[in-house]
């Protein structure tokens, strides 16, 4: 119990010590421990800025290689970190705001946003919709490609949600194209499984002739 308090402090502490460096940056991407590629960065900022100037909103991305947790340490006590860390990041926002934090290793997501926000923002739709299915893609692209997409994703979803909520055309807007290759993803996937019983329904019938 005494090493998981360590364990806290060390993370309070470097979270701090991170966002007093970076107190006078207005950026968007909170930290991205160079997952994030540079021309998607240049397009969350392009969204992020006309989200401020025509919604009132902030948009915000926290990713993490990771944090530097014990490998034996139990899911309880990783999600209570995760939450811990991510209470300190929620007291240095801007409100209203929205933020995305992905925690690589720990191969976790999570969405928070202001109270206000709470009609706006759909959680299992940004993140089951847009998120998760480009981080957890089996194919050949590295890892920084699919933090960088999944980034880029979640993030243009979740201001066109808040723009349609008022009524608000972006200009900075990718469209359908980000449902699109989520959706693509999943009917891969339902396709595999599919494939998979098929071929096992197969194999099982040809064995009892």
């Amino acid at each position: 119990m005494k090493d998981f308090k360590f364990i806290k402090v060390g993370v309070i502490f470097s979270l701090l010590l991170f966002l007093y460096t970076n107190s006078f940056a207005q950026n968007y991407i909170l930290n991205d421990d160079s997952l994030i590629d540079d021309r998607a960065k240049v397009k969350i900022t392009q969204i992020g800025e006309e989200v401020k100037s025509k919604l009132g909103v902030n948009i915000y991305i926290y990713a993490k290689s990771n944090l530097g947790l014990d490998a034996n340490i139990t899911t309880k006590d990783k999600i209570e970190i995760v939450k811990l860390h991510e209470n300190e990041i929620l007291k240095t926002l801007q409100t209203p705001y929205v933020l995305i934090t992905i925690y690589v290793e720990e191969n976790m997501v999570n969405l928070n946003f202001s109270d206000n926000l709470k009609d706006s923002i759909d959680k299992n739709d940004i993140l089951n919709g847009y998120v998760v299915p480009l981080l957890a893609s089996k194919d050949k692209n590295t890892l920084y490609a699919k933090v960088s997409a999944a980034t880029l994703n979640g993030y243009a979803a979740i201001a066109d949600k808040l723009a349609e909520k008022q009524d608000i055309k972006l200009e900075s807007s990718i469209g359908s194209a980000g449902k699109i290759s989520s959706t693509i993803w999943r009917v891969f996937m339902y396709f595999l499984i599919i494939s998979g019983l098929l071929a096992y329904t197969y194999a099982v019938l040809r064995k009892r002739k």
